[in-house]
């Protein structure tokens, strides 16, 4: 069930509050962080963006006069240079058929102009992009997905809309790119807040876990993406992007997942997998050079993501985060100091 998102209104409910509940003390504040705003109900929400967790400064919104935008890249070397990815706010990488991967790019605090290359969408972006009532950007997808995909109640724009366009200067399919700006106007809405797409938290709450600074994560002999944490953060040491556009990943974040069969082969003839993201699987969090082990929960497709430990509830630090989906049957993940 698609769950009403929060309303610029009644964000802006507490500030007020706030403002006539202080006694005395008159002078204006220096300070240009929008204070934590209630909703409906007197919960609080906090100004952070909720493709990341970071805090809303100076005159940014909160509440975009957008959605979601998810836009399917491909990752493979024809798609090189991608672009676009240095603005986006959350990224996932999902198996698809050949053993290979492909990218859902997320954007919300920032729309960038080009994008791509843009491909098709599969049945797992249902439950990748539902949570936060996600806008896809594609290329198209097989009748049988597009068909899932609408009675998911998950919105699309693909080429023939406004903001797509075919650079000649590459072969297609690897040549269709997306102005997200267009793309945003078409998918206008009353400005709004999506929930939150992972549990935050604050840096210094993330528990000490174990030295990691090297990642491989295998998908099942068709592809492995590999990181290394710079000290800064995670450099994606295969990656396909633009040179100055790569994403920062604050985190990577690792979700064993069930990959099944969508019931359809490609073009080439390759069965399409199908990504199961509800359930329960070992989740690992890789973070300032660590990791810490934990389990990860969604009770359904449009659910949110839980993390836990045996101690309890598990966050993540607020940043940029890359989500692997790598299959629990025939994938692995390594690590090393």
């Amino acid at each position: 069930m698609r769950r009403a998102p929060l309303t610029v209104t009644a964000l802006l409910v507490a500030a007020g509050l706030v403002l006539a509940g202080c006694g005395g003390g008159d002078e204006p504040s220096d300070d240009q962080t929008p204070a934590s705003q209630q909703v409906e109900g007197a919960e609080e929400v906090a100004a952070t963006w909720p493709l990341t967790g970071l805090t809303v400064s100076g005159d940014d919104e909160v509440a975009q006069e957008h959605p979601v935008l998810v836009a399917k890249m491909d990752n493979t070397y024809a798609s090189a240079p991608q672009v676009g990815l240095g603005s986006a706010d959350l990224v996932v990488e999902e198996l698809v058929e050949g053993g290979l991967t492909r990218l859902a790019a997320f954007y919300y605090s920032q729309v960038p102009d080009r994008v791509g290359p843009v491909r098709s969408m599969r049945a797992s972006d249902i439950g990748i992009v539902s949570p936060v009532d996600g806008t896809m950007v594609t290329s198209g997808a097989a009748g049988v997905t597009i068909s899932r995909i609408k009675k998911a109640g998950i919105a699309f724009f693909q080429e023939g809309s406004a903001g797509f366009a075919r650079d000649s200067s590459r072969s297609a399919p690897y040549n269709l790119f997306a102005n997200l700006t267009e793309v945003a106007k078409e998918a206008a809405v009353d400005a709004t807040r999506p929930e939150d797409y992972l549990p935050w938290g604050p840096e210094e709450d993330f528990p000490k876990g174990q030295p990691a600074k090297k990642i491989a994560a295998v998908f099942g002999g068709g592809h492995t993406t590999n990181w290394s944490y710079d000290g800064k953060g995670y450099v994606n040491e295969n990656s396909y992007a633009a040179d100055g556009d790569e994403f920062p990943a604050d985190t990577v974040l690792v979700l064993r997942v069930t990959v099944g069969d969508a019931g359809y082969r490609d073009p080439a003839g390759n069965p399409v997998p199908e990504t199961k993201l509800e359930g329960k699987g070992e989740a690992m969090i890789f973070h300032g050079g660590r990791l810490v082990r934990g389990t990860w929960k969604k009770t359904g497709l449009d659910a949110p993501i839980t993390l836990s430990t045996k101690a309890g509830t598990l966050e993540v630090p607020a940043g940029h985060t890359w989500i692997e989906l790598v299959p629990a049957a025939n994938g692995n993940v390594t690590f090393s100091k």
